[in-house]
């Protein structure tokens, strides 16, 4: 006895795969942003860095704030800038080691394969990853500075604009823009290195190590110009944007904004041209 088999359907040869993506739909720079968005925001050390940078960034303003009251008679409401920006001297270093990872931890997982088999126009991945690592960055420093005004007016008694809106605001954009910038550092050096350490390493020696180095060579003499030349790095730049006018030895605020600009280009065009050359 023999048994009539079912017809089996066939497969039509237009049907959609499972997955697939739909026709129209393709990489644009928008959706690479939003992909870069949130593999930084996914990360565990991201979140960690910023609340780090949060605590130390309100502690230190807090106790600096104390440290003014504690001595001064007259009218504090100058030092109000002052104390909400001058942690930047320590966390630039996690902001920098924030950007570090951003491309460190990619290479260290094989990550980076994936994302340029997605785009691989090596170009646009760093210029996203760029803006993302230094508008959080901005964004995150910003905040972080906003709720340090509050304890800091409290301990000193004072009104947060007691000084004046620009006096107390322009200070602030500066410090975040200097923050964005370290960052940007640190990512150019993971792009350059690849390896997590030696990322962190290298942003640590520009952005602290050399600054004291620089130091210890005399104004004058012929060795000065090594005492000039420190005047220039990310860090002293900084300073100058977030120091009042008329300070010795502090460069004006167009000649600091064209360094930092140069630090960043430098920076990026390094870690292009090592990502156009080196295989992932």
């Amino acid at each position: 006895m023999t048994t009539a088999l079912e017809p089996t359907q066939a497969a039509s040869p237009t049907a959609p795969l499972a997955g697939a993506v739909p026709d129209g739909v393709r990489l644009t720079f928008t959706r690479l942003l939003r992909s870069e968005t949130i593999k930084l925001l996914t990360l565990r050390s991201t979140w960690w860095s910023i609340i780090v940078v949060a605590v130390l960034s309100i502690g230190i303003s807090a106790l600096i704030a104390a440290s003014i009251g504690s001595f001064s008679r007259g009218d504090v409401s100058g030092s109000i800038p002052m104390a909400v920006i001058a942690p930047i001297q320590f966390t630039m270093l996690l902001a920098g080691a924030l950007g570090a990872i951003a491309v460190t931890g990619e290479y260290s997982t094989g990550m980076i394969r994936s994302t340029l088999t997605a785009q691989p126009r090596r170009g646009a991945v760093l210029a996203a990853k760029t803006i993302v690592v230094a508008v959080l960055l901005a964004v995150v420093s910003l905040v972080v500075f906003a709720l340090a005004l509050i304890p800091v007016a409290a301990i000193l008694q004072v009104a947060p604009f007691a000084a004046g809106v620009a006096e107390t605001v322009q200070p602030i954009l500066y410090a975040a823009l200097s923050m964005a910038v370290f960052a940007v550092i640190g990512l150019a050096f993971g792009f350059i290195l690849r390896n997590g350490p030696g990322a962190i390493a290298a942003t640590v020696g520009v952005l602290f190590v050399l600054p004291i180095v620089g130091s210890i060579f005399p104004s004058e003499g012929s060795w000065s110009w090594l005492h000039e030349a420190a005047q220039y790095l990310p860090m002293s730049a900084a300073q100058a944007l977030t120091t009042p006018a008329g300070t010795d030895g502090v460069l004006s605020v167009p000649v600091a904004l064209v360094t930092l600009g140069c630090w960043v280009v430098a920076g990026l065009l390094g870690a292009w041209a090592v990502l156009r050359t080196r295989d992932a």
